[in-house]
């Protein structure tokens, strides 16, 4: 059980989705088949149900319910709980209509509506109200077509943007949709916390203001204390007692419809019978009717002028020749109806907008009044004043927190009867009504309230009362005691569903960090998610103030509701074959409006909140993209990837690409081991220096055998060769191919990688170094011939010898250099390849050095003038050296080097002996040729105008460990097909004996007469083996007395010959030829040109 639950928790949090259908039949793979009719069938039934027992199951499915449910039956027998499967029955009306009701009217619309109204106008309102329920309802549609097209078994929203999306949009906007309900919490709770202590009992606020202009800190300190509190006490209720507050949600939204009946009540009775709550204005400014019961300065009593409250609150003393407020002296007091009523012709007053930075007087238009000179003390007056500035942008972001709620039908969709039907009805009719509501509200409200009473957001103006309350039938009470429940149970219903949500995005497993969160309570209930959620809820609660809080969480939903939209279209534009919803009425220009329109709000809302936003969903994006687990949910996203790579693969076709854009797209040919692991990992290290992510790289490798036979190791090898690229961060495609022989399979990877105008370029391989102790000689041949292969297919070759000794991309190379050697010029790829080497972090302090070879008729000086020009003209750093080769003599250690080759292979080809008589015979004859150099190199060093004995000794050094190789490899070979042109000598046993025999003689012109005794010997040897084994010799010296302390160098590839017959004799060449290097890579260009000097 505890495995099923990891396992659970490891994958996408949703048991059914392994299966393309519903039930999996894994549970039914033992069930054997016993029919006639099908018996063709029988072998896959294992795998394939028949289609009956598929219908059954189909039939038979029951989606558990995802509201929250008690575990309270135990099972006797196990001990273990488990979840109640009932029967879901909730029609349209029940499951969706009313909880979107209930979600979407809210806190905002009871204590905020009238001051937007008033602030905004009756026009500005009207279109804020209309984008925001535009931008909703297009959302609705949007979401109606994606919950549609199939079952949404679990998660509610977030499961269908993640599995429309994919697993990264997923994370990224299931996170944002969480934190947006977490802050809903927030706010829902500030709102609670704000009727309670300005409307229901102000007496009950902790900390007091001395002085008006403290009265804000204060009021936000309080709502702080009290807001903890009541988030502690809403938290501890949903984790003790989760069901009663599901049972509570029909008390909350009975709530919210009286509140809502009482407002268009009292509407109604406003035409025949306007409410009773007078304000009293100061000129044309509006009073704080607190500290006053009568709005007069003056009045008579038994005949005697006294004064009143309000003279004092202006003057120094009651007395009438008391020193009073210079505005309070010149103007006079008015009282007026604050709910004149509908037919008062307010309408038109109310129009347009008041915006006012905060502090600003809440003043009647165009009512007559005498300016003071003097307004210092204006702030220190029962005035009624802007809390904060006020502008049309604020407003939408305060606004649009009482449109969102769209999605708690779709959330509830493990509960309806026929989802698929329900959600888009039931959630666009509730959408419609809470719009016909919102439009209503905002002319009826500007109809109705005096503008100065709707601008007033604490309705100090009319006692303390809730604006909109004032205008309700039959009690302001009906308003506050709904909109207190309201509040509380919005705050509730967020506080249940975030830590779900949160469980759920955890439980996909695509986000690890997140995975505690998954874990819970024996019942299911999500702990440390509620713990979580409680901790982000205090954050919005610290802040303290419902207009700054209605912003952040604006910004997350909207950003939420942009990607439902982006899905839709998506899957339209695409046209998946998936893509089949029930629900008709969308198409994918009322998705892109939707996604227009939510990011113009979000940019209009606040600019810096939606950065913010955006920051934080990318962030999460880069990171589930970077760590996260990997998913496959047939998501839009990987649609549009690929319609995006066949067009730009279709363009690719169209032309190769320029010079300017040649990058070295490389096909990567590994060799494996026995454990089927990859036998040189630096070869994929080199990989990703050389490329660092960018263009095409594809890793290959070859089995031996036939697919059917080799499926598992092909799989297997697959598999240790992506987790080597993993190590080594590579990125590229990885592909095994199983055929008869590596030859075949290494030619058909030549051939055929890649995918229309994205193919590769280069092929990067690892030389063979065991080549000559290798009982096979394939090993060399498949080499050659894949050599062969890349020049004929005009692909470049890079082949890196002592690969094991390039460095890992962990170390950091110090001040060294690169060599290359221009040898002949192919392309420009060896100048190429330093540059793009040194972008790399390892190899970023080297420096490049640039060698090229001299003859005899050659201008040196001129030579390496045009060379520096040649690299200027490239941009390319480098320092420029022309070393001169003259033309020498070839010497003996050059012919014994080409005699002892061919000697060998024509001695492995002629000779059928046994390995054993062959290793000794093979031994006995290389340390013949050893004694004739060392008497050789005797009698060259008593005669004049020879070589230096210094030179000799180095050769004649080089001569014994060439010749232990040899030897090494002759003993380990068993055959060899090479044949030289030419060879008129060869080993017998007769010659054997008797060049023994004259060695042992103690003559002192034993040497002469031997070193003339070979020279026809040498003379017989094919001469073009004898040119090319000098090459090699004199370039090898040149190479390692410039370039051995170097770090890596680069030297350009002989071909191999024309003539098959010598083809080890060219293995025997590049491996003299590279002699003494440590890190060598052999460029062989593809006879293109790769760089260009223009522009």
């Amino acid at each position: 059980m505890e495995q099923g639950e990891t396992s659970r928790r490891r994958g996408d949090g949703n048991p059914k989705e392994s299966s393309p259908f519903i039930n999996n039949t894994d549970n039914d793979k033992g069930t054997l088949y016993d029919g006639k009719n099908m018996a063709l069938f029988e072998e896959e039934m294992d795998s394939n149900p028949m289609v009956s027992s598929l219908l059954s199951k189909l039939a038979n499915y029951t989606n558990l319910t995802q509201g929250v449910r008690e575990h309270e039956e135990a099972d006797d027998d196990e001990g273990a709980k488990k979840k109640a499967v009932k029967s879901p029955q909730m029609g349209t009306f029940i499951g969706v209509y009313l909880p979107c009701l209930q979600n979407i009217l809210g806190v905002i619309l009871f204590l905020r509506m009238t001051w937007i109204v008033g602030t905004a106008g009756i026009l500005e309102s009207f279109i804020i109200v209309a984008m925001c329920c535009s931008c909703t309802l297009l959302t609705a549609i949007s979401m109606s077509a994606i919950a549609t097209n199939g079952v949404v078994p679990a998660g509610g929203s977030y499961y269908m943007i993640s599995r429309s999306l994919g697993p990264e949009f997923g994370g990224a906007v299931g996170l944002c949709f969480y934190l947006g309900t977490t802050f809903a919490g927030a706010m829902y709770i500030l709102g609670t916390i704000e009727i309670l202590l300005t409307y229901i009992v102000p007496s009950a606020a902790i900390f007091k203001a001395t002085e008006k202009e403290f009265e804000a800190a204060a009021m936000l300190n309080n709502m702080r204390v009290y807001g903890t509190g009541c988030l502690a006490l809403m938290a501890l209720v949903v984790f003790v007692g989760v069901k009663y507050v599901n049972k509570l949600a029909l008390v909350f939204l009975a709530c919210v419809v009286l509140s809502i009946l009482s407002i268009y009540a009292g509407v109604i009775k406003t035409i025949f019978e306007p409410p009773d709550f007078p304000i009293c204005w100061l000129g044309n400014r509006s009073l704080q009717n607190h500290g006053f019961d009568k709005c007069m300065k003056t009045e008579v009593i038994d005949n005697m002028t006294v004064t009143t409250d309000l003279w004092g609150l202006f003057c120094d003393g009651p007395s009438l020749n008391a020193s009073c407020d210079e505005y309070f002296r010149d103007n006079e007091v008015t009282q007026v109806q604050g709910i004149p009523g509908l037919m008062s012709g307010l309408i038109l007053e109310n129009m347009w907008s008041t915006y006012g930075p905060d502090g600003m007087l809440v003043e009647k238009i165009n009512f007559p009044s005498k300016p003071a000179t003097n307004t210092s003390q204006d702030m220190y007056m029962p005035y009624v004043v802007n809390d904060i500035a006020t502008f049309f942008t604020l407003l939408v972001g305060i606004y649009f927190p009482s449109v969102t709620g769209i999605m708690a039908g779709s959330n509830r969709s493990g509960d309806l009867r026929d989802a698929q039907k329900s959600i888009p009805v039931g959630t666009i009719l509730a959408i419609v009504t809470t719009t016909i509501i919102y439009l209503t509200c905002t002319v009826l409200f500007g109809a109705c309230i005096e503008g100065t009473v709707l601008r007033d957001k604490f309705g100090d103006s009319v006692k303390g009362n809730l604006v909109i309350g004032t205008l309700s039938w039959p009690s302001p009470w009906v308003i506050v005691i709904g909109s207190f429940f309201s509040c509380c149970g919005a705050g509730l219903q967020s506080l249940t569903g975030a830590p779900r949500l949160l469980q759920a995005i955890a439980r996909d497993g695509i986000v690890p960090f997140l995975e505690v969160f998954g874990h819970g309570k024996a019942n299911g209930e999500p702990t440390w998610a509620l713990l979580m959620t409680a901790f982000i809820c205090e954050i919005g609660i610290l802040i303290a103030s419902l207009d700054a809080v209605a912003p952040i969480l604006s910004m997350f939903f909207l950003m939420c509701y942009l990607f439902v939209n982006l899905a839709c279209a998506l899957q339209t534009l695409l046209r998946t074959p998936n893509w089949r919803p029930r629900f008709k009425f969308y198409h994918w220009a009322l998705s892109f409006l939707g996604m227009s329109l939510c990011l113009a709000l979000m940019f209009i809302s606040s600019w810096y909140y939606a950065l913010v936003a955006m920051v934080i969903a990318g962030c999460i994006y880069k990171y589930i993209e970077y760590r996260g687990a990997e998913k496959e949910w047939g998501d839009g996203i990987r649609g549009l990837s690929l319609n995006a790579a066949r067009y730009a693969l279709m363009r690719l076709e169209e032309a190769p690409p320029h010079t300017k854009n040649w990058r070295p797209q490389l096909l990567v040919l590994l060799n494996l081991d026995s454990e089927l692991c990859v036998k040189h990992p630096r070869l994929l290290s080199l990989t990703s220096q050389l490329k660092a992510g960018k263009g095409l790289t594809i890793v290959g490798s070859v089995l031996e055998g036939t697919y059917l036979t080799k499926e598992t190791e092909s799989k297997k090898a697959e598999t240790n060769i992506k987790s080597s690229m993993t190590a080594e961060k590579t990125k590229g495609f990885c592909h095994v191919v199983v055929s008869s022989n590596l030859r075949d399979g290494f030619s058909h990877f030549i051939q055929s990688a890649g995918l229309g105008g994205m193919k590769h370029n280069s092929v990067l391989m690892a030389w063979p170094g065991s080549w000559r102790q290798s009982n096979d000689s394939q090993c060399w041949k498949n080499f050659i011939e894949t050599v062969r292969e890349t020049t004929a297919a005009s692909q470049a070759l890079l082949v890196a010898k002592n690969v094991d000794s390039f460095p890992t991309n962990q170390e950091r190379l110090g001040e060294g250099t690169i060599d290359v050697w221009w040898i002949v010029h192919d392309g420009g790829m060896l100048m190429l390849l330093p540059f793009l080497l040194r972008q790399h972090k390892v190899w970023r302090k080297c420096k490049m050095r640039i060698f090229t070879v001299a003859q005899m008729d050659d201008n040196s000086i001129q030579m390496k003038k045009d060379l520096q020009m040649f690299l200027y003209h490239l941009r390319l750093n480098a320092e420029v050296e022309v070393v001169e080769m003259h033309d020498s003599d070839i010497s003996a250690f050059t012919y014994e080097k080409t005699m002892v080759m061919e000697q060998r292979t024509q001695m492995l080809k002629q000779m059928q002996l046994s390995r054993t008589e062959r290793e000794r015979e093979i031994q006995s004859i290389t340390d013949e040729s050893r004694s004739s150099i060392r008497r050789k190199n005797q009698i060259g060093a008593s005669e004049p105008g020879t070589s230096r004995q210094t030179e000799d000794n180095q050769e004649d050094e080089a001569q014994l460990i060439h010749d232990r190789n040899t030897a090494s490899h002759a003993a380990m070979n068993d055959k060899a097909d090479a044949t030289p042109d030419r060879v008129h000598m060869t080993w017998t046993k007769e010659k054997f004996f008797t060049e023994r025999n004259r060695n042992r003689e103690a003559n002192a012109n034993i040497a002469v007469r031997d070193l003339f005794n070979m020279k026809p010997e040498w003379e017989s040897l094919n001469q073009s083996n004898v040119r090319r084994m000098h090459t090699a010799v004199k370039l090898n010296g040149v190479v390692v007395n410039k370039s051995q302390g170097a770090h890596l160098v680069l030297l350009n590839m002989p071909g191999p010959p024309r003539n098959r017959g010598g083809d080890e004799n060219y293995m025997e060449f590049l491996e003299v030829l590279l002699e003494g290097l440590n890190r060598v890579l052999l460029v062989r260009g593809g006879g293109r040109e790769v760089i260009t000097i223009y522009s």
